[in-house]
Formats: structure tokens, sequence, C-alpha cells
């Protein structure tokens, strides 16, 4: 669905920017494998081992949030497919 305010495109182009000049360093340690929900507005996040309830966290905080996902130290948050 998309958003009201952003493009997906923005969305994510904030997202990965905030990320990583942000963020990254502080949580790739010890977050390894973690979901981080990330207000791309505020800068605010949520980091959970389980994706729905890092979500559910940063939406009661942030009722109208834009949210970026991303799984710490992964090059995607998920994968489609048959895994090897």
């Amino acid at each position: 669905m998309p958003h009201p305010r952003y493009a997906s495109a923005e969305i994510i182009q904030r997202g990965q920017t905030l990320y990583e000049q942000q963020i990254r360093a502080q949580v790739e340690t010890c977050h390894a494998g973690d979901f981080l929900i990330l207000e791309v507005e505020t800068g605010d996040y949520e980091i959970d081992a389980e994706d729905v309830r890092a979500l559910q966290r940063a939406k009661a905080k942030h009722p109208d949030g834009v949210f970026y996902i991303v799984r710490i130290g992964a090059p995607t948050a998920y994968r489609l497919g048959a895994q090897p």
C-alpha cells in the first residue's frame, strides 16, 4: 500500500541513509539477525528477533509513522523462494 506522504523509493532512501549513517555501527555487533524497524521521519527505532513485535512497538510510539525495516547484518530483511 502506498504511503500518502512518501513514495516507496523515498522511504527506502531515507531509511538506508539513516541506518548506515547513524544506527548500524551501534547495533550490528550485538543484534545481528534481529529486525530493526526505523521511523524515517524521527530516526526512532525498535529492535526485536520478531519483526511483528518490533513493528507493534514502533506503531505504538508513532501511529502514523513511516517505517523502514532492516534485518541487522543481512543484505535484505526477507528472502523469497526456496533456500539451499
